[in-house]
């Protein structure tokens, strides 16, 4: 059974990006969607040791996903009216991807990371607000009030989850850190390519790279849900305390 599911996640991908490729976005979403379930169902009945903020994150992602295109089969809303499906589609995104920084989160020494790598961190911050205020400000004259509010928080979410999993591959150096940091690198590509493509150029191979990156991502998020954080050598500090 486990072999066939992931047997139709492959093929559905592959449908996937053919539906992007030839600008057929409706289906593509309905695919986006089917997908996010099947993967999320594989995660359950094949991974034995479940980790609930990754589960949390694959169900919310998928709710989002189920939401969104609903979005596509509905009639447009009017100009004058508030598109509320935007508001919460958005923020089970949010989450999402709140949750799956607060998993790698968990896994960190948070004092020992700023006695190492002060420096680094506060760079990392700096260029965290730079890029936030840059992608986001892309946008501006095409978005109301609340609607740049959801998007400066969406992309800060995005680059908290960047800097975190790029902190935690840092201090852990392995296999299973490297993949959430090549996932979440995937989702930040993603995500500035689709920004550029509802903003910027309405271009379809924008669209098709985006859809590219966050099949990328998810295949590194499911395999590092597989694997353990290899335990650490202790430092040479350490050692010349003992």
């Amino acid at each position: 059974m486990q072999k066939s599911l992931i047997g139709v996640l492959i093929a559905l991908s592959v449908v996937f990006m053919g539906f992007q490729i030839f600008g057929m976005e409706v289906e593509a979403a309905g695919v986006r969607a089917l997908l996010l379930i099947l993967l999320t169902v594989l995660y359950y009945v094949r991974v034995k040791n479940k980790q609930v903020l990754f589960f949390l994150f694959l169900i919310t992602f998928a709710i989002a996903e189920i939401l969104n295109f609903i979005g596509w089969l509905v009639p447009i809303v009017p100009n004058n009216s508030v598109d509320y499906l935007y508001y919460i589609v958005n923020s089970l995104y949010i989450l999402a991807y709140l949750f799956l920084t607060l998993l790698i989160f968990a896994s960190m020494k948070l004092v020992e990371i700023v006695r190492k790598f002060p420096f680094h961190l506060i760079i990392l911050i700096i260029l965290d607000v730079f890029c936030v205020i840059v992608v986001t400000n892309t946008a501006m004259d095409r978005l109301n009030y609340f609607e740049y509010f959801v998007e400066l928080v969406y992309n800060s979410v995005i680059m908290i989850l960047l800097t975190v999993a790029l902190i935690n591959y840092i201090h852990k150096d392995d296999k299973k850190s490297i993949n959430l940091l090549i996932g979440s690198i995937c989702i930040f590509f993603s995500e500035v390519i689709q920004l550029a493509y509802f903003y910027v150029s309405n271009i379809n191979l924008l669209n098709v790279f985006c859809s590219l990156f966050l099949v990328l991502a998810f295949v590194f998020f499911y395999l590092q849900s597989r694997l353990s954080y290899e335990p650490q050598e202790e430092s040479l500090y350490q050692d010349l305390l003992a």
